[in-house]
């Protein structure tokens, strides 16, 4: 078989993200289902020692009252929300939190834009980057756990960097939009804050979709995000749904999305979510854990090379999975990339 270029060495020729290599199966064992409720309970314990002083207390005004999104009213919604962020920075500050207040001033710039934004309980929020109003081709990206106002750098950071690797008449919409659990909580290892984000994403995509009617839609969704995405699939109109570090999706196969969206799913080699349990497991209140691993060959979805990086890594400036999915978000996939769900 003739060798193929490792993504490295596929410049700006945006043909395909490459086939991601094998990865060897990892037993699924009584052992590994002990671990996970174990992981339960320690977060169990965690939580109520962490949370005395929650940052999602800080006071906020009520969200600004906005006409229905259309490409047309973007710059006067964009100017309402700012307002929002500057009431909140005041509150913030008079509160006391200096911190969320710096924040806060720092999205009030007048070269941020967002779409919504809601500073109460951690906050909400969709930041545009790029311009929405003529773009082809948008990415939502949709993040893990710990995600909040006071965690948002990261995020923005990624939203950043993919926007400078899509090129003109794409955007990024670096979408808050769900109450994300702690990495160190029960709300991390069951889907119930997800069931509540999926219908908000969807709800969002049918916004995003009735105001740009013609635009190609991806979701990119990280770590807990992938479960949120996986839930929303089937009501969500887009043209690629792409699952990266992903702890599983609480579904057994792409299949079962019942989406007609691609199903990407990739993973970095040195992301310590590969070691998470890849079940799921009834317990009397609850079910724990998100079964099928999305890299796996059951799964079934399509695999892209996510490079060697770690858990935080893949919207890195100058990485293999940045390339790979802005090539994705592109649509510059070819048959031989959508066959690489056996690989």
């Amino acid at each position: 078989m003739a060798s193929r270029r490792p993504p490295e060495q596929q410049d700006s020729d945006g043909r395909t993200p490459r086939p991601a290599p094998p990865r060897p199966a990892r037993p699924r064992s009584g052992r590994l289902r002990r671990t996970l409720i174990a992981g339960l309970v320690a977060a169990s314990v965690a939580v109520p020692l962490s949370g005395a002083a929650r940052p999602e207390a800080v006071p906020a005004p009520a969200p600004a009252a906005l006409a229905p999104l259309s490409l047309a009213g973007l710059d006067a919604r964009y100017a309402a929300n700012r307002g929002t962020i500057l009431d909140a920075e005041r509150m913030a500050e008079d509160h006391g939190n200096l911190r969320r207040a710096r924040a806060l001033e720092a999205m009030a710039a007048s070269d941020r834009h967002f779409l919504s934004f809601d500073g109460r309980d951690g906050g909400r929020t969709a930041e545009v980057f790029g311009d929405l109003a003529h773009a082809e081709r948008i990415a939502v990206l949709v993040p893990g756990s710990d995600t909040s106002l006071d965690r948002y750098g990261r995020l923005r950071d990624g939203a950043g960097a993919l926007a400078d690797q899509l090129g003109p008449r794409a955007a990024v919409i670096a979408w808050m939009g769900y109450e994300a659990p702690a990495t160190i909580s029960p709300e991390v290892l069951t889907s119930g804050r997800a069931a509540v984000g999926a219908s908000q994403l969807a709800s969002f995509v049918e916004t995003l979709r009735s105001a740009a009617p013609v635009a190609r839609i991806s979701l990119l969704c990280h770590s807990y995000g992938s479960v949120v995405c996986a839930r929303a699939a089937s009501g969500a109109e887009v043209s690629d749904i792409v699952l990266y570090g992903s702890p599983g999706t609480g579904f057994d196969t792409a299949a079962a999305l019942h989406t007609g969206a691609t199903v990407w799913a990739g993973r970095g080699g040195d992301d310590w979510v590969a070691d998470v349990p890849h079940v799921r497991v009834e317990l009397p209140f609850c079910t724990v854990g998100f079964g099928t691993d999305p890299v796996s060959r059951h799964f079934g979805a399509h695999l892209f090379d996510a490079g060697p990086g770690g858990h935080s890594d893949y919207l890195r400036p100058g990485s293999v999975p940045l390339r790979n999915l802005a090539r994705i978000v592109n649509g510059r996939t070819s048959q031989q990339a959508r066959e690489a769900r056996h690989a």
